[in-house]
């Protein structure tokens, strides 16, 4: 500090006050220099007040400067000073560390009653406040004083709290105790041989203590120890109690209040209770404790409850937290940690104004975070660095040869100052808090407070020990990959809900912030079982920050998160996936995009994270809808199965990746739903001709051959029309045919040739069904065979024939419109799409036939109903109207018009209109209602699971802005306009 001029360093002044050692004078006649003031005359008036109140040696001198720093720049102590005149009188006249130790002592005795007298938790609770006002201003006058150096004032802020929690523990054991829950060993020492474990962590447990800090502490038990009453439930029973510490410390009345209590650095703290056993609490750290939690650990103590109890729990994790081996991935998590805090970019460069002096730039985090790494990677192996106190550790450091003097020295100088600088921070209003003003006027008396003459010396300060810290650590860390987001604050680490990190989620979209974080804490405390290995979560802490930029780039951030976690919590794991985000920004976005928009593609990333390699294949931008190509796609990516069981999984696999590669396809505009809908049906189509040749070879294998034997598939419904959506079911009939004269098959286990292929067809239907390890493929429907579903699951070709033409009703004949081969042999294939062209094209008579497909069109409203508007399909004047009106005129006019055959249903209205069978305006009007209607019903199909009319208003945008509206609300009138003109079209034309 020397060459700074003053500052909190150069107040202390003599080597017997630096020592900290027991001295006998008054604190008022050790005083040093007091700070600056910045208002005189405001702080001699607020002293006049009192002055008289002070015997008459303390109203001049050292001790009225400092009373006037109070008066001038601290109302919190000022209050302490004013409140009581005695009280201080009493301070200043005493040596301060025979009068702390004092008050310690009476705040540990505080719990226990005079003998014989029951246990009063109010009064219990004023004499621990009384003592907390009485600590807390001998302590800041001495510091402020230059009486004692940081490690004496953080000791005694440390032992005080210590007492406290002692004290509060006393009285509501010895309350169990009268009240028959609790039977102590030792009714004078109620904690000893409790089994109740209190460890105080952070800078509790280091004896480190901030002047105003929370008090970290976790409670353990052994229920075999606990001394309880028979019957009880021990964690019940000590959930309570350290329940009741925390409110007797911590509730704010008239006298102020002792410490804040925080419990959240105990296990998984969003589902666990607040104190639990030790088995379970060793159990947690050993198969999911997380590198932030093991530097946490450095520093833990026993300091209340069971100390010989907390301290062997302690030794027994040792290998928690110090590894055997160099651990040198502890490096790259906390500091991915440390990434998190400094997400923002331009922390470079340090503005002074508003500055966060513990986790901004070359603050006091940084100081922690150089020390903890390396005692993390090195202490398994160096016992020398397992020590608890920052500065001690420095200087271990570089005893050890892992830092040199100049690191040692200047980080512990900065160390100094920075702390010294967060004290006075928290002494104006008694404040946990670590940022400096952000108002100049403000700042400016702060640094008098802290001791500067102004605020370019306090400036000049600030940034010579600031940069110095961010350079030594930046020699440590700052060469690791960066995948910190640039919009501000994400901290997920920890417990505490950090302020910048919600105020970051709101930014990007976040709607339920403090939602988003325990989301991801949970992520790191293992509650989704694809995240509990150490590497996942190493993985996740680093692609965390980016990750949530990603989803805040989506419509619903919350929704997208949401299905992230539902995907984590369905997944064996995660390692392969998060590997993959972390290494390429393009899939990250993407990603998040399905998280949002395409649940269905989102779930085959989270189910075969290696899906995602296609889409930075650069052939994913020139997408293919022939069927032949995609067949040959399909077999390549099963390649040669060495068992059925195998072809099973790799046909699974195969189209998984095909049908997600044509969702992304989709989703990013690189084709059309009606180039989506040919791909999704070339791969259904591979996927159909595969199986049924896979199970023809077992089953010949089995079974042998049917003389003259052949079999086709038949796609009718969507997959006959090339339309198929992303969740599309298969509509199939499976036909054969065999040699009259030879009806028995040839194999080791002949079977006649009817059952024979009824049983192919069922082990088709099941190739292409049953779930296996890797998931299922599609779902089948046969009732559109002759016959529905009664009777055999095959038909053979001629009673396909003569069913088709002597006993199908119209409806039937509607159905086949769409029919068409789509795997099988040829030239069974051939004589069956004969036979059904000869059934199309049959003559009729349309009125007939347009009657017969209304009253269709009525049994299935009158059936099926419909989901509302956004029904696409079902609702009045949606698609159903639009493939029946189709239909009816390629059954009333195929005969004289053939070439109404084997279309879907837009080209069909445009030939009928080409045949002079609706006016050509006519036609393009029911043909773009089609486009859209059914463009919808693809996306849809993509976005929405379950029932569309549930889609989210979010949703509803993005299918708007699919389609090239403004807006849902556009969107939904237009496609109530289209539906109602399709009705009326559908009305006139078939009424």
């Amino acid at each position: 500090m020397s060459e700074h001029g003053t500052g909190p360093g150069t107040t202390r002044r003599s080597p017997r006050g630096r020592s900290g050692g027991p001295a006998p004078e008054a604190l008022a006649a050790r005083l040093g220099a007091a700070p600056p003031l910045s208002d005189p005359a405001g702080a001699e008036a607020r002293l006049a007040d009192i002055a008289e109140a002070l015997p008459k040696h303390l109203r001049h001198g050292p001790a009225r400067d400092i009373l006037l720093a109070l008066a001038d720049h601290s109302p919190f102590l000022w209050q302490l000073a004013a409140r009581d005149p005695d009280r201080l009188a009493g301070l200043l006249d005493a040596s301060p560390e025979a009068r702390v130790a004092g008050i310690i002592a009476d705040q540990r005795a505080a719990g226990r009653p005079e003998a014989g007298a029951a246990v009063d938790l109010d009064a219990v609770g004023r004499r621990l406040r009384e003592n907390r006002a009485a600590h807390a201003l001998l302590v800041a006058l001495a510091d402020i004083g230059g009486l004692w150096p940081l490690a004496t004032v953080t000791r005694a802020l440390s032992d005080f709290a210590d007492a406290s929690v002692s004290a509060a523990l006393d009285a509501l054991l010895l309350q169990a105790a009268e009240a028959g829950r609790y039977r102590p060993r030792d009714a004078a020492e109620p904690q000893a041989g409790s089994g109740l474990v209190v460890l105080g962590l952070g800078k509790l447990g280091a004896c480190e203590l901030n002047y105003s800090s929370d008090i970290d502490l976790v409670v353990f038990f052994d229920p075999e120890a606990a001394p309880l009453r028979e019957g009880l439930e021990p964690t019940p029973v000590f959930s309570r109690l350290a329940q009741g510490v925390a409110k007797l410390l911590q509730e704010r009345t008239a006298e102020g209040y002792v410490h804040r209590v925080d419990y959240r650095l105990r296990p998984d703290p969003g589902s666990t209770p607040t104190a639990m056993s030790l088995n379970s609490a060793y159990t947690y750290y050993e198969t999911l404790g997380q590198n932030w939690e093991r530097a946490a650990f450095i520093k833990a103590r026993a300091i209340a409850g069971d100390i010989a109890a907390g301290e062997r729990f302690l030794a027994d994790l040792r290998p928690f937290i110090w590894r055997k081996y160099f651990d040198f991935a502890s490096i790259a998590d906390v500091h991915a940690m440390k990434r998190q805090i400094h997400a923002v970019r331009g922390h470079d460069t340090i503005a002074v104004m508003g500055h966060d002096i513990k986790l901004g730039r070359g603050g006091i985090r940084e100081i922690e975070f150089f020390v903890q790494t390396q005692q993390l990677v090195f202490g398994g192996r160096r016992p020398a660095l397992r020590g608890r106190r920052t500065v001690e550790m420095l200087a271990s450091l570089t005893e050890e040869g892992w830092i040199g003097p100049e690191a040692r020295d200047e980080l512990a100088a900065a160390y100094d100052f920075l702390r010294t600088v967060e004290h006075r921070l928290q002494m104006v209003r008694d404040e946990q808090t670590q940022r400096l003003p952000a108002e100049p006027g403000e700042l400016a008396r702060f640094a008098q407070f802290a001791g500067f003459p102004d605020l370019p010396a306090f400036e000049a300060a600030l940034l010579h020990h600031a940069r110095r810290v961010q350079a030594h650590y930046a020699l440590l860390f700052e060469a690791e990959p960066d995948l910190s987001a640039e919009v501000g604050d994400l901290v997920f680490s920890g417990t505490g809900d950090d302020p910048g990190t919600l105020q970051t989620l709101r930014a990007l979209g976040f709607r339920e912030p403090e939602r988003a974080v325990e989301t991801v804490r949970g992520w790191h405390f293992g509650r989704r079982p694809a995240v509990r290995s150490p590497r996942a979560r190493e993985v996740l802490t680093e692609l965390v920050p980016a990750l949530m930029q990603a989803l805040g780039g989506t419509p619903d951030p919350d929704a997208a998160l949401d299905a992230l976690d539902r995907a984590f919590g369905r997944m064996p794991a995660a390692v392969e996936l998060l590997t993959i985000l972390r290494s390429h920004e393009r899939l990250r976005l993407l990603f998040a995009d399905l998280l949002g928009t395409a649940p269905r593609l989102a779930d085959t990333v989270a189910f075969s994270p290696h899906v995602l390699d296609a889409v930075i294949d650069p052939a994913f931008v020139e997408p293919t809808t022939d069927p032949a190509a995609l067949a040959a796609q399909y077999r390549g990516l099963v390649g040669a199965p060495g068992s059925h069981e195998d072809f099973l999984d790799r046909s699974r696999d195969a189209a998984r990746q095909l049908r997600f590669v044509t969702g992304a396809r989709l989703l990013s505009g690189i084709l059309t739903p009606e180039g989506a809908g040919l791909a999704f049906t070339g791969i259904a189509e591979a996927a159909v001709a595969a199986s049924l040749e896979a199970v023809a070879r077992a089953f010949a294998a089995e079974h042998g051959a049917v003389p003259g034997g052949r079999v086709a598939v038949l796609g009718f419904g969507r997959l006959g029309s090339r339309q198929l959506t992303a969740d599309s079911d298969l509509d199939l009939v499976v036909l054969y045919d065999f040699d009259p004269e030879a009806r028995t098959s040839t194999g080791p286990r002949p079977l006649d040739a009817a059952v024979a292929y009824n049983r192919l067809t069922q082990r088709l239907v099941s190739a292409l069904t049953v779930p296996t390890r890797r998931g299922g493929l599609y779902e089948v429907d046969l009732r559109l065979r002759p016959g529905g579903g009664q009777g055999m699951i095959a038909a053979q070709l001629r009673s396909f024939r003569s069913y088709a033409g002597e006993e199908a009703e119209l409806w039937e004949h509607m159905a086949l419109t769409r029919a068409r081969v789509i795997a099988g042999d040829a030239d069974l294939g051939a004589e069956a799409a004969d036979v059904i062209r000869g059934v199309v094209c049959r003559p009729r008579e349309p009125a007939a036939v347009n009657r017969a497909v209304r009253e269709m069109r009525a049994l299935v409203a009158r059936e099926k109903g419909d989901a509302g508007p956004l029904d696409l399909k079902l609702s009045p004047g949606g698609l159903i109207d639009l493939d029946f009106l189709a239909q009816a005129l390629v059954l009333g006019h195929a005969a004289a018009c053939p070439d109404l055959a084997g279309l879907d249903a837009p080209a069909v209205l445009r030939r009928a209109a080409a045949h002079g069978l609706l006016p050509e305006d006519e036609a393009e009007r029911l043909c773009a209602a089609y486009r859209l209607l059914d463009d919808v019903h693809h996306w849809q199909r993509l976005m929405v699971e379950g029932d569309p009319s549930a889609a989210s208003p979010v949703t509803l945008a993005r299918l708007a802005t699919a389609t090239g509206l403004p807006d849902a609300r556009t969107l939904a009138a237009q496609l109530d306009a289209e539906r109602a003109e399709v009705r009326a079209l559908f009305e006139r034309r078939l009424g």
